[in-house]
């Protein structure tokens, strides 16, 4: 519920109708704007009914939230997010761009890496060191030592890090060595994870499920949020439909839809969302026309001998060509590239 407040309200006003609020066992949100402050009562409505608030003299009108993810959603954050990751920022006039492998192999591997996509303009590295496969066969991250690592090269580079977070016990180790979270399409929905990102104040990359629906994917936010954390990024990274010649299918009408209904910044991922490099430039400069406030792409310093998605990896001199021929677009929508 929102509840809009009169112009002559005090501050004192607020801070009683907070205390009933949370008195109910309710959530109390306290939103002051530049003409009128506005306060939010997030939980089971049948309570929420009891305070009567609509009979307050210093209400002006209380509305209901009619979207089943209340934090995320636009109706009671107008204004878009802004989510600091350090060395840069996701959301406003921002499109930001994410590189790095797919997995931390080795030290070297990252120093080559990181060093080529410094030099294109990127603030941010990525590369993941606990790596969930769909055969248990395959390149599973170097765990700690991966941490280290790329801890390491992105201080040596002055860049900002983030690496995936695949289950409850990971948290607080990640924590220690990462500016932020990601959450991948596999763990979308598992809810223990979200909770447990949710009471951390990094910042949280979610990815959406490769079956998931645009509501799953800002229900799945609600989650993070309602634990406290409000740094959440969300991601589209492709769908799995009936065509098979991808790898997924990157669905960017998502973008603008999820900007009409949230405030969250969201940034696409075209690696997986193709799973092809010679398609990931082309849906990067889609991403960025559609609205989309930034990137992930995975870049490798030699795609051909890479342990983990080596096929969808651009190459240092693809990717430098890439990060040149996206500035026109990011200006075209309004948005300053870094």
């Amino acid at each position: 519920m929102i509840i809009v407040l009169k112009p002559d309200a005090t501050k004192a006003t607020a801070d009683e109708l907070l205390a009933r609020i949370e008195a109910l066992g309710l959530k109390p949100l306290y939103m002051p704007g530049a003409e009128r402050v506005v306060l939010g009562a997030i939980g089971d409505e049948r309570v929420i009914d009891q305070l009567h608030l609509e009979s307050h003299p210093l209400v002006e009108s209380v509305q209901r939230i009619l979207a089943p993810y209340k934090l995320v959603s636009r109706e009671i954050h107008p204004h878009d997010t802004i989510v600091d990751l350090g060395r840069a920022q996701i959301g406003g006039g921002h499109f930001t761009v994410i590189a790095g492998p797919c997995a931390v192999e080795s030290r070297d591997q990252m120093q080559r890496t990181a060093g080529a996509v410094k030099l294109a303009g990127v603030l941010v590295l990525r590369g993941g060191a606990y790596k969930p496969r769909t055969s248990p066969y395959s390149f599973q991250g170097l765990g700690q030592e991966g941490l280290e690592i790329l801890r390491d090269v992105a201080h040596e580079l002055d860049m900002s890090c983030v690496t995936e977070v695949v289950e409850v016990g990971d948290v607080a180790v990640v924590e220690q060595y990462a500016d932020a979270f990601q959450c991948g399409a596999r763990n979308m929905q598992n809810f223990r994870l979200l909770r447990a990102l949710g009471q951390s104040r990094k910042p949280v990359i979610l990815k959406r499920g490769m079956a998931a629906k645009i509501e799953d994917l800002l229900l799945a936010a609600e989650y993070v949020l309602a634990e406290g954390n409000p740094n959440v990024i969300l991601c589209e990274r492709g769908i799995q439909t009936f065509e098979t010649a991808t790898r997924n299918t990157l669905d960017l009408n998502a973008v603008p839809l999820i900007k009409q209904k949230s405030h969250l910044p969201v940034m696409v991922d075209p690696s997986h969302g193709t799973g092809l490099r010679e398609l990931v430039g082309p849906m990067a400069k889609a991403a960025a026309a559609c609205g989309a406030d930034g990137l992930l792409i995975e870049v490798h310093c030699d795609p051909e001998k890479a342990l983990s998605d080596g096929r969808q990896s651009l190459d240092t001199k693809q990717f430098d060509v890439l990060m040149r021929e996206l500035e026109p677009f990011a200006r075209a929508a309004g948005k300053r590239l870094q």
